[in-house]
């Protein structure tokens, strides 16, 4: 097994809001499309990679506890940015930058859904 994740769906209530949230916190365009009748909007990834979206559906409801996902950012400086944007999109910050040692770091917000979600960066390699 490559990967322990292979896909993931982050709920939203209010659907455009939460993709213009996620669009800015990352600085990327997040493509939105309809998938098995259900608004999707998918988050850039490779062919190889896990992938996920943001998904309007009946049968997921935010939360701010329970199963708790990171979204790769891949530097230190693009976690540090987004950080800095999630409270003036309309979110809340719950834990600032925080190191973790070789994994790297993380922080931690809370969407404008009432998601809890994760933000890592790998350790910069020497």
């Amino acid at each position: 097994m490559q990967n322990a994740i292979s896909w993931f769906e982050i709920p939203a209530i209010d659907f455009d809001r939460a993709v213009n949230f996620y669009g800015a916190v990352l600085g990327t365009e997040i493509q939105k499309s309809e998938f098995m009748g259900e608004p999707q909007a998918f988050f850039p990834g490779s062919d190889q990679g896990v992938g996920g979206a943001i998904v309007k559906s009946e049968r997921l409801t935010p939360a701010a506890t329970g199963t708790l996902i990171y979204l790769n950012v891949e530097t230190v400086e693009q976690l540090e940015q987004s950080l800095e944007r999630v409270e003036s999109n309309g979110g809340k910050t719950l834990m600032p930058k925080t190191a973790i040692g070789d994994p790297g770091f993380i922080g931690i917000i809370l969407d404008t859904e009432g998601n809890c979600i994760g933000l890592h960066a790998p350790k910069p390699s020497a």
